[in-house]
């Protein structure tokens, strides 16, 4: 990390754990960040897809902001995530964020409303005006329904707050367009392409199954940083099924906290509604894949519990995540 990229390059898109009854679980919180970043993480993304930002009340999004400076303790850098489709709401949540403390923050493209790139830009950019913290761009027209075209891209880079785009887009021939032809940084947002983004100049990753095994991730960005492609294809290819099992046959949070629970490293599985955990047919899989998991470092499957009973079905937590 350097003062050209104030966010880090291991970045975690940290769940939130909750209680079996779906409230936060603060004290699982701050044992898990501490646990990330003690093994390799030196950028913590709270808040975001992963986080189940869309399920969190705002004054929870604060207190993930709080918690993580503080259990940080200046080790990694907070970013929060998620924002809102409205705007005026985006900019409050991101205004309360840097005052607790946020280090950066994501904004995601615009969800449900589907804007054009014109209003896609306008929304970045009064996001950005209302900060002076550094903004990171979130790419995904997978959930948000439209991408954030080249041209739009283009002329976001001039804004001198945005610095950065996450990308799971995974159209690498425009990473490259972008990269050549801007100074931001790119991180990759897909866990099973990090190391390609990295091989065309991505500067980090975002990601998932880091809240599973950050150390491999580290270990990846550490050889490309030195320049040793051997190593950092063997991490790589030592992370193929445990990508597998944590980012394809449920989302990616359902099956990080199924698989975390399992080797006791959060108190319950427990996913908000319309989430729910992993049906048996689905759980079977992820465990098959585990099974093929071998040589990851800091990573030991020999302990590894699942309880199918304590992730089946949702919560309805005592206050409902709300906007203004």
């Amino acid at each position: 990390m350097t003062k050209e990229n104030p966010f880090g390059q291991v970045l975690v898109a940290l769940i939130t754990p909750f209680t079996s009854e779906g409230e936060v679980d603060w004290a699982d919180v701050e044992k898990h960040i501490d646990s990330v970043i003690t093994s390799g993480a030196d950028g913590i993304v709270v808040t975001g897809t992963t986080g189940e930002t869309s399920t969190l009340t705002d004054p929870e999004k604060i207190k993930l902001v709080e918690v993580a400076k503080s259990v940080s303790g200046g080790r990694a850098k907070i970013i929060t995530g998620g924002g809102s489709n409205e705007t005026a709401h985006a900019i409050e949540l991101y205004k309360a964020s840097e005052k607790a403390g946020a280090d950066g923050v994501m904004i995601v493209t615009p969800y449900y409303n589907k804007p054009t790139q014109s209003g896609v830009l306008t929304h970045f950019r009064m996001i950005a005006d209302a900060t002076d913290l550094p903004v990171i761009l979130y790419d995904i027209p997978g959930r948000t329904g439209i991408p954030i075209t080249y041209e739009t891209i283009l002329r976001a880079a001039k804004h001198p707050n945005i610095l950065a785009v996450k990308d799971a887009k995974g159209d690498f021939s425009e990473v490259s367009r972008v990269l050549n032809q801007t100074d931001l940084m790119y991180f990759s947002g897909d866990d099973s392409n990090v190391l390609p983004h990295l091989s065309i100049g991505a500067s980090g990753l975002i990601g998932v199954t880091a809240n599973i095994a950050p150390a491999p991730y580290r270990v990846i960005v550490d050889a490309v940083n030195a320049g040793d492609l051997a190593t950092a294809t063997a991490a790589h290819q030592a992370l193929e099924p445990l990508v597998r099992a944590a980012m394809t046959h449920v989302p990616g949070t359902v099956a990080a906290k199924y698989i975390l629970h399992g080797l006791g490293r959060i108190s319950s599985p427990r996913v908000r509604l319309p989430l729910v955990g992993p049906e048996d047919a689905e759980a079977a899989l992820i465990e098959d894949e585990l099974a093929l998991v071998s040589g990851i470092k800091g990573l030991d499957l020999s302990n590894f519990r699942p309880d199918r009973n304590a992730a089946a079905g949702g919560a309805l937590p005592k206050i409902a995540g709300a906007t203004r």
